[in-house]
């Protein structure tokens, strides 16, 4: 989620970008367009403006004025030297008397402009004004502004939309390579990263499978190395099992002989989990572990005179945690009962189901709760202290917790709540 919502922001800028750079593009360029046909169309209405009043000054000082006068499609003013106008009526303005001085001009007047020709006729210098209105000087130039502005929008919808496709191409691979990195953060040392998008990118991904290579590779040589200190201690197990067995008190063989099984057992169980290569959750009924190993502390409890109390489910109780690893943790929490409660102390052992999977509790009668059991590696009775360490990553394991307490009638309480497979 995390990877997408980054690749979502980075599309997001990345089509800002590309707005904000192709707008000002087109400002540079379609500003300047749109000055341009402007001038272009006033520049050509005064051009027509200008012919037709070249027209009539031909025919200044002719029987045929007033023909070229009416034959002119536009309001046009004759301004004769003896005081007279033919055509359109319009005022004498400064302009038509600077004309009148054998100069052509061009002013601005009411509603538009007027074209001033002058034109020499044996009785003097007659005037003519053609007038052209606002409207023909910007005739055309909305409609081109309008194409103008619609193809700079379009544009720069279509920037956005490459922009976007571009971006895609990039943050999909990406939004990748953060998939395979929660995925390998995860435990899943078989996530690899697609190679694709650009060659930066590409590269990134290598990097990132091969070091996932290398610490698959890493782990296969722990685990192998655990495994192979796990083996040797079985040579000194062997011895110490037979040690045991040339005791002459059967009891004391007994009690040493189990004490070696559970250590057997426990080195059992750390090339087990050494060699396991995948992440996937194991399972177990946790009634059938539970009796087992409650059944196998019960000797070592009648020898101590423990009283011993034990609540099962009536079936299975499947939960996501392998059998070993279940055992080793129902041992190391009854492993600390007789460690860290006198000789006689009541215990009990209860797993029941939940609706999210199972709850085992163990409590003991003892002096009470000592917190430094909680801290791997310390202990105030000279364990090892790792006991409710081992119970928590098996609860955790599955998803679960640990929680201790400490119950108003005295002793310990510790809870650990396992999820189902």
């Amino acid at each position: 989620m995390a990877g997408g919502l980054g690749g979502g922001v980075m599309r997001r800028w990345l089509a800002l970008l590309v707005a904000a750079t192709t707008s000002l593009v087109l400002i540079a360029l379609l500003v300047p367009m749109a000055l341009l046909i402007r001038a272009v169309a006033e520049n050509g209405a005064m051009s027509r403006a200008t012919a037709a009043a070249e027209s009539v000054a031909v025919a200044v000082g002719t029987p045929d004025l007033e023909l070229a006068v009416q034959q002119v499609s536009r309001p046009v003013t004759v301004f004769l030297p003896d005081g007279r106008t033919a055509g359109a009526a319009a005022p004498r303005s400064d302009a038509v008397h600077l004309s009148a001085t054998g100069r052509s001009v061009t002013a601005s007047a009411a509603g538009g402009r007027e074209v001033l020709v002058s034109a020499q006729s044996p009785e003097g210098t007659a005037v003519i004004r053609v007038f052209v209105p606002d409207a023909e000087l910007t005739r055309g130039v909305p409609e081109a502004w309008a194409a103008l502005l619609v193809l700079g929008l379009a544009l720069v919808v279509l920037g956005i939309l490459l922009a976007d496709r571009l971006a895609l191409a990039v943050t999909r691979p990406v939004d990748g390579l953060a998939r395979v990195s929660h995925r390998l953060a995860g435990g899943d040392l078989s996530a690899r990263a697609e190679l694709g998008g650009p060659p930066e990118v590409r590269s990134v991904a290598l990097a990132l499978n091969h070091l996932a290579g290398r610490i698959d590779e890493l782990l296969v040589a722990e685990r192998e190395s655990v495994a192979d200190l796990s083996h040797r201690l079985r040579t000194p197990l062997t011895g110490l099992r037979l040690d045991a067995e040339s005791l002459r008190d059967p009891e004391e063989a007994a009690r040493v002989q189990a004490r070696v099984d559970a250590l057997e057992r426990a080195v059992s169980s750390v090339i087990t989990e050494a060699r396991q290569r995948t992440a996937g959750r194991a399972s177990c009924d946790a009634t059938a572990v539970v009796r087992d190993r409650v059944r196998f502390w019960s000797v070592l409890a009648e020898d101590q005179g423990r009283e011993v109390s034990i609540s099962l489910p009536d079936g299975p109780l499947p939960v996501a945690v392998g059998a070993e690893e279940l055992a080793a943790c129902v041992d190391a929490l009854l492993g600390n009962v007789f460690a860290h409660t006198p000789e006689g102390a009541a215990m009990s052992v209860r797993l029941r189901p939940r609706p999210s999977g199972a709850l085992l509790a163990v409590e003991d009668s003892g002096p009470g709760f000592d917190p430094a059991l909680l801290e791997r590696g310390n202990s105030a009775v000279g364990s090892t202290g790792l006991g409710l360490d081992i119970a928590r990553r098996t609860a955790e394991s599955s998803g679960g917790r640990l929680t201790v307490s400490a119950p108003s009638g005295g002793g310990t309480r510790v809870e650990v709540l396992l999820t189902s497979a």
